[in-house]
Order: structure tokens, then sequence, then C-alpha cells
């Protein structure tokens, strides 16, 4: 062999050495980059949703949205048709004017015979001091009758007042009870108008929910109707995103759960847009997910999450749920795919926040 021929053998062997070199340190610093960052593409966006409801029955008379408009705060979604709810309104009011007029005219009336009760009353007194001196005089006058001092007509006739005034104070006790016993009062038709004020705080109230506003700044979903359909209480109509916070749910391995905490930082990036960046913190960490086998399903509407593996024992994964800070309105949207970067304490961008 030549000395060119050996030279070149030799420096084939020393850049292999050394491709092999930095493919172990490239290997090295990516396990480590993996053991202090870990990384999913097992992730997707998410943000809350309501399903919008109306309160009451009726035909929609107005839909102010569309199917996937922006919509703030306040803004009106759709109205129901108000007419049987004013009508309903109007009833229960001239109910309550014409119960307020009831109730004055009741109150003269019982003025009146609380007044009747009185005289009564005064009658019995009347009657009672009467009774009282025809009593007196007859004690008097009988004792006088043996001496010779009165005749037997004068006691006789004092005996005849004092029964008289006795049966006049036993007419006026009579009387006297009748008339309190008049006296009825007004409570049950408080206790009836305030029954008609609380039906008329229903009938506003339902007045009310006929006209159906956005509760937050959101995005509609799911419209499937239009102006003229019945809407039935508590049926959905369709589904509001809240887009006030969107967040990044990642699936990642149990293993790489150490040193995750709520707070931690976290980059994401959806897959509609890999040039962009997005920042973020834990919001929270799943404590329970369906396991696939092995094991009894758990009640509640746990997430099942697949594992790709059924002959080996793979490590579970848990959903981390991420809130991403100054996301795009226009390019989030639920179930967009995505990957995110944690980078728990003591990570390589641990403090690059």
């Amino acid at each position: 062999m030549t000395a060119p021929t050996a030279n070149k053998a030799s420096n084939k062997k020393y850049l292999a050495i050394a491709l092999v070199a930095v493919t172990v340190l490239a290997l090295l610093f990516v396990l480590r980059a993996v053991d202090h960052e870990p990384r999913t593409d097992d992730a997707y966006v998410y943000a809350d949703t309501i399903d919008v409801v109306p309160e009451v029955n009726g035909r929609i008379a107005e839909l102010a949205v569309r199917d996937n408009q922006a919509i703030k705060q306040g803004d009106l979604l759709f109205q129901i048709d108000p007419r049987p709810y004013k009508d309903a309104l109007m009833r229960t009011q001239a109910s309550l004017v014409a119960l307020d007029k009831q109730i004055a005219l009741s109150q003269r009336a019982v003025n009146a015979q609380q007044y009747n009760a009185r005289s009564a009353h005064a009658a019995v007194e009347r009657a009672r001091a009467a009774a009282m001196q025809a009593t007196d005089t007859l004690r008097r006058t009988e004792p006088l009758l043996s001496p010779g001092y009165v005749s037997a007509q004068d006691v006789d006739l004092a005996r005849t007042a004092q029964r008289a005034t006795q049966a006049e104070l036993a007419a006026a006790e009579l009387q006297a009870q009748q008339a309190a016993a008049a006296v009825s009062g007004v409570d049950a038709l408080v206790a009836q108008r305030a029954m008609v004020e609380a039906e008329i705080a229903i009938a506003e109230l339902n007045l009310e929910f006929a006209t159906v506003r956005a509760p937050f700044d959101g995005r509609v979903a799911s419209l499937k109707t239009s102006t003229g359909q019945f809407a039935s209480a508590l049926k959905p109509v369709f589904t509001l995103i809240d887009t006030r916070q969107w967040y990044v749910v990642a699936n990642f391995r149990e293993t790489e759960l150490k040193g995750i905490h709520v707070g931690t930082s976290a980059t994401v990036y959806l897959l509609s847009d890999t040039s962009r960046r997005f920042r973020g913190t834990v919001d929270s960490i799943s404590y329970g997910v369906l396991p696939n086998e092995g094991g009894v399903a758990l009640p509640g509407g746990l997430p099942r999450i697949e594992r790709t593996l059924n002959w080996v024992h793979v490590a579970q994964r848990f959903p981390v749920k991420i809130r991403v800070e100054h996301p795009d309105p226009e390019l989030f949207r639920i179930g967009t795919s995505a990957v995110a970067v944690l980078y728990p304490e003591g990570g390589i961008n641990a403090g690059r926040r």
C-alpha cells in the first residue's frame, strides 16, 4: 500500500469517527433537551363553550347573528316573539290595578264596620250604667217597703226598671258582638296583592328572557336555524365559543410530568402556521384519564387517551392544559392541531419569560 493510499484511508477513518462523535453529541443534546424541555405534538386548541338556550318558548322573530360570526358581550343574538309575554305582563298589571281598587273599597267598608263596632261598644257601656243604676234603686227601695215609707207599687216599678235595663244591656252586648264580628279586614286582599306582584315580576322576567344577548365576547358556531323557527325553552339554538381565553391541551407522558406544575412556562405553535410561536403557562394538569386495559372505567366523562402500542408497556399520557398569552383570534380554532413545549424549573429555557 502506497503512502497516499494509506493517508486517504486514514482520513476516511477520522472522518467517520468525527461523524459518529457529532451524531452522539447531537443525540445527547436531543435527549437532554427532551428530558429538560418535554415536547409533544399530541395537542390541540381548546376554548370554553356554552350552549345558547332560550329561557322561554316562542318563535324566533329576529336572528341577529350568522354562523361563525364574532360577537361582543351584550350584542343581540336573537329575539323571541315578545307579544305573548307583553300581553301577560299587561294582564297582571291590570289585575294589580283592579285589586288595589277593591282593597280601597274594602278598606272603606272596614272603616264603617269599625265605627259601628265602636258605637255598639258605647251603647253597651250606656246600657251597663243604666242597669247598675236600676239595680241600686231596687236595692234601696225594697227595705223601705216594710216600714211603709214606699208602696208596693213603687217596689214593682223599681223591679221592672231593673229587669228592663238588664235586658237592654244583654241586647247591646249582642249587638256589639255582631258588630265586632262584621269587621273582616283586608288582610286576605293584601296577601293576594303580594301574589299578583310576584306574577308581575315573573312576567317582566319572561319578557326580558325573550331577548337573548351575548354573555361574553365570542364566536357563533353550529348555527342551524333561521328566523321563524320555534325555539323551545332550555333547548340549544347554537354554540357560543368563549374567545376571551384560548388554551392548548397537550398530552404528556406520565414520566415527563415531574417538575411540571401550574404556572410552568410553555411555548406552543399550531400546525396551521408553524412560523408563529405563542407563549403560555400551565393552567392545570389532569388528575384522571380512562385506563385502556386492566382497569375499571371511571364514571363522569374522564378523557380517554389511546396508547399506540399494545404489546409493550407504554407510559400513560395525561392532558396538560396550557393557557395561551395573546393568541391570534383569526388563527386559533377549537380542535386545531398544535405542538407544545414545556420549560419546567431547572430547564434550559425556564427563565426565558
